[in-house]
């Protein structure tokens, strides 16, 4: 399996967990195109898409995802902003487990300004993985995983040398630590779960502004001692049970 992420950050994000034979899909929010190139067009290999929430940048093409016959998994919360009342919608409750295809997915609450799921997914090839993004705090210890995907969006110290210089509005800031996970925030989260199986911990969702790819990137391999990749649109990482 490979990890391809097609968008990430504030402008969009969406995510695609394929191989040769099937996919899975996270967040739609990025033009839709742009995950069927990654797909080589091929949507039969889909198994679904999961939606964390309702910002667009994570689900303002939904509409297309639909059209295009994948069946998307998301809260009632978040559905009821699309507009759509289609067979395609499967809601999801957090801490039930549901199939998504040869997907196993088990969702949870995350600490957002609307609400938020994050996911745990196990298959074959990838092992299990969490994925967590737009959220300030995650409250649970996670089972052992293989594959971590998780947001660190910005730094204490460079939001407060940005507020201190008059660069960031104190409403901006405010809003950021009550809805995104910053990079110590997401530093303790590693330390406090088992990452002994480990092989990628992909951070996602870095804000423009406030952090710094290269130093969150050294920050946590220093921490961790693991693979870290800081993902760009466009990145491809190779994503299964083992390092190769």
């Amino acid at each position: 399996m490979n990890l391809h992420v097609i968008g990430t950050g504030s402008k969009g994000n969406a995510y695609i967990i394929q191989n040769d034979d099937e996919a899975l899909l996270i967040e739609c929010g990025v033009k839709f195109s742009e995950s069927l190139k990654a797909l080589n067009f091929n949507t039969r290999k889909v198994a679904g898409m999961l939606i964390s929430h309702s910002h667009l940048d994570h689900c303002k093409h939904v509409k297309d995802v639909i059209k295009a016959g994948i069946d998307v998994f998301c809260l009632k919360e978040t559905s009821d902003t699309f507009g759509i009342s289609n067979h395609r919608i499967n809601h999801v409750l957090p801490g039930k487990t549901f199939m998504v295809g040869s997907f196993k997915v088990a969702a949870f609450d995350l600490k957002h300004d609307v609400p938020c799921l994050g996911f745990i997914v196990e298959h074959s090839s990838t092992g299990r993985f969490c994925f967590i993004t737009d959220s300030y705090y995650c409250e649970y210890k996670l089972p052992a995983m293989n594959n971590m995907i998780v947001e660190a969006n910005y730094c204490d110290t460079i939001l407060k040398a940005r507020l201190d210089a008059g660069e960031e509005p104190s409403f901006l800031r405010d809003r950021v630590i009550r809805s995104h996970m910053s990079l110590q925030t997401c530093k303790q989260l590693l330390q406090a779960n088992d990452l002994k199986n480990v092989f990628n911990i992909v951070l996602i969702h870095l804000s423009d502004r406030n952090s710094h790819a290269l130093r969150f990137q050294k920050e946590i391999k220093d921490l961790t001692a693991k693979k870290v990749t800081v993902a760009e649109n466009g990145t491809v990482i190779a994503f299964g049970k083992t390092p190769f």
